[in-house]
Formats: structure tokens, sequence, C-alpha cells
């Protein structure tokens, strides 16, 4: 009784795989119709251009050494004619090839489900603003005030914030001891350029924008003097100096 079970078994599988490969087969002598199409069109084109260079030479032969004989003048009407008869079979079998490839291209497939399409959600680390808006105190419908929350909808809205100037202004203060009239004072701060007034930000930003950004000295003082500050390019160029 086993036997018989795996037997049909295996005549079940077998017969499965003779069906998925029909549509397999199909594709393949669909596609070896369509080269044998444009094969055929090659060959054709290829004979007609053969019969007329032999119909030029054929001319230029007789050009060349005078008025052709009676036999020569009947080869070149031949020829004419080959060649008139080669194109057009060239012709009916470029239109067999594109219509065998249009056939081709519009062979059916498998039916299938389109996946509705699932944004990525943004980075974790951007900071969240939240911005709640208020809901009414009384029901829209029929103006009652017995409402309860039962849920929220969340959208997200990607904002970017513009750059901002500002000017950072460190005070040191001066004091003076009345026992020994010494002035004492805390230290300057730090500049990556001595003596210097642009922040190492400001910095960064001019040399990243210069070679990584491949933007020229002008374009940035363009831009710069849009946002409010002038920043002309001879002053550029001297902090690129010192990079």
């Amino acid at each position: 009784m086993l036997s018989v079970v795996n037997i049909c078994h295996v005549r079940c599988r077998f017969r499965n795989r003779q069906i998925e490969r029909r549509p397999c087969r199909a594709a393949r002598a669909q596609a070896a119709e369509v080269e044998l199409a444009q094969a055929r069109a090659l060959a054709s084109c290829t004979q007609a251009m053969i019969q007329e260079l032999k119909l030029e030479i054929a001319k230029l032969r007789r050009d060349k050494y005078g008025i052709s004989s009676e036999r020569r003048a009947r080869l070149i009407d031949q020829l004419e004619l080959q060649l008139e008869e080669l194109e057009a079979a060239a012709t009916e079998d470029a239109l067999a090839a594109e219509q065998a490839a249009a056939q081709d291209k519009t062979s059916t497939v498998r039916a299938f489900t389109r996946r509705k399409p699932v944004r990525k959600p943004f980075p974790e680390h951007l900071p969240r603003e939240c911005v709640v808006v208020e809901a009414p105190t009384n029901c829209t419908c029929c103006g009652s005030d017995r409402i309860v929350k039962m849920g929220e909808d969340i959208t997200d809205t990607l904002e970017v914030i513009p750059r901002q100037w500002k000017v950072i202004q460190t005070v040191r203060e001066k004091f003076t001891c009345r026992s020994c009239e010494k002035i004492s004072q805390p230290p300057a701060p730090f500049h990556a350029i001595p003596r210097g007034w642009a922040g190492p930000q400001l910095i960064a930003m001019i040399a990243f924008d210069k070679y990584g950004q491949h933007q020229p000295l002008n374009r940035q003082s363009d831009r710069i003097a849009r946002e409010g500050v002038d920043l002309s390019l001879s002053t550029l160029a001297d902090l690129k100096r010192l990079f």
C-alpha cells in the first residue's frame, strides 16, 4: 500500500514539473523564433548590400572602359532587377522580425500583488518638537460636552533650521589690588588663529566649502553676504592662507 502511494506521489510531482516547464518551453520557442526572424532579416540585408556593390562595380567598369557591349548591358539590367527583389525581401524580413519581437515583448507575466510603499523612518538622533493641536471641547456633531479621548494620530514633518550667525563677546574683568596695587585679569580665550577674530567653526566651514564642496571663495562671499554678514573675498583669502 505504501509503495502505491509513493508511486502516485512521484507521478503527481512529475506532472507538476511538466506543467511548470511548459511556459519555459513556450518562452524559449518564442525567443528562438525572434532570433530566427532577426537572422533572416540580417541575411537579406547582407545579400542586398552585396548585390548593390556588384552593380556599382559593373557600372564603374563600364564608365572606365567606355561603351560596354550588349552582354554587359544585359548583365547590369539583370543585377538591377536582382537588387530590387533582394531589397523587397529584406524589407519583408525586417517587418517579420519587428512583429516577432513585438509579440515577444507582449508576453504574459505572473500576476502579483503590488506592495504599499513604506517610508523610511527619520533618524532617532534628530530632536523632536511636539506641536499639539487643540481638540474641540464639544462634539462636532451634536454639540455635547461629554467627550472622551480615545487616541491620537502623529504626523512627522522633516524641517530644517536656517544657519544663524552670532558674535560671541568674551568679557574679561580686571581687578586691582589695594594692597600691592597690581592688576589681575583672566587669560584671553583660545583662538584657532592667534590674534584672530574668526571662530573655529567658521574656519572649518570655509575650508570644507572650499576643498570639500569645491565652492570658490567668491561664491562663498556672495552667499554669506545674502545672509547679512559682510565678508569680502580678500578677507576669506587671508583666512584660507592660514589653514
